[in-house]
């Protein structure tokens, strides 16, 4: 239980934009939304109270990425990762915030380090089944605790250098489908509730206007420059997600 106050109302306004932006294509923001919340409440309760704004952002991020997209991907993707949600599920009273931060922070990192000194190759990578499945049921497990499955989706994709509005695309329907998936757990749960729900209603609006000012600039920044975005981005969280899961584990 929260008490909403101005604070909040700018941390809940601050998530909300960060979805959106990500929904419309703008790289790894979104993965910003559940801490910003976390500073006012329980990471669990801000990963419910986001989860609607996650779904309608998305119906609007699918239909501006309608037709750019990696079909082959998602077909991998998806089935993987709703497996990895049903893990999710089913050990939801057994793991903890903060080892879901430190795993996806450690995986973060290490594909960062990997890309820039070179162990990886320069070359691009194409999409194969059993790394797909494999990254796409990490990404639906650690999206499921905590709207965190990016870093392990870039493992997967990112080597493959997709032109940059079809990562969008992909990454933005992938998503989509995995949240509402997500609907359905986190209603068990208890995590969808009136409370939550009149809160989301409010935010909505922020995130849908982000969404498109997303895809606008989505769309403008040159390509190079896209994926050092996605890479720096991915370094920074990955690198805060590292810490407050080893500062929440030594805690413990």
């Amino acid at each position: 239980m929260f008490v909403p106050d101005l604070g909040f109302a700018v941390a809940a306004g601050l998530a909300a934009f960060f979805v959106g932006m990500s929904k419309g294509g703008v790289p790894m923001i979104g993965s910003l939304a559940v801490p910003t919340m976390a500073l006012f409440m329980s990471p669990v309760v801000a990963a419910g109270l986001l989860l609607p704004v996650y779904v309608v952002s998305d119906m609007f991020g699918v239909w501006a990425y309608r037709r750019e997209f990696s079909g082959r991907n998602l077909a991998i993707l998806i089935p993987a990762a709703t497996f990895g949600i049903g893990i999710g599920w089913a050990t939801a009273s057994l793991v903890t915030d903060a080892m879901v931060m430190l795993i996806v922070g450690v995986i973060g990192l290490a594909f960062c380090l990997i890309r820039w000194l070179g162990g990886a190759g320069r070359e691009a990578r194409p999409a194969d089944v059993p790394r797909g499945l494999f990254w796409g049921a990490v990404s639906g497990f650690t999206s499921f605790v905590s709207h965190g499955g990016a870093p392990p989706y870039q493992m997967y994709v990112v080597p493959q250098r997709l032109p940059k509005m079809v990562y969008a695309g992909t990454t933005t329907l992938a998503f989509a489908a995995i949240n509402a998936i997500k609907l359905i757990p986190y209603a068990a749960l208890g995590q969808l509730n009136p409370a939550n729900l009149t809160v989301t209603a409010a935010l909505m609006p922020v995130a849908v206007a982000a969404t498109f000012a997303g895809v606008w600039l989505t769309r403008r920044l040159p390509e190079a420059l896209f994926y050092k975005l996605v890479m720096g981005a991915l370094f920074l969280i990955s690198l805060k997600l590292t810490y407050d899961g080893a500062v929440g584990l030594i805690g413990a």
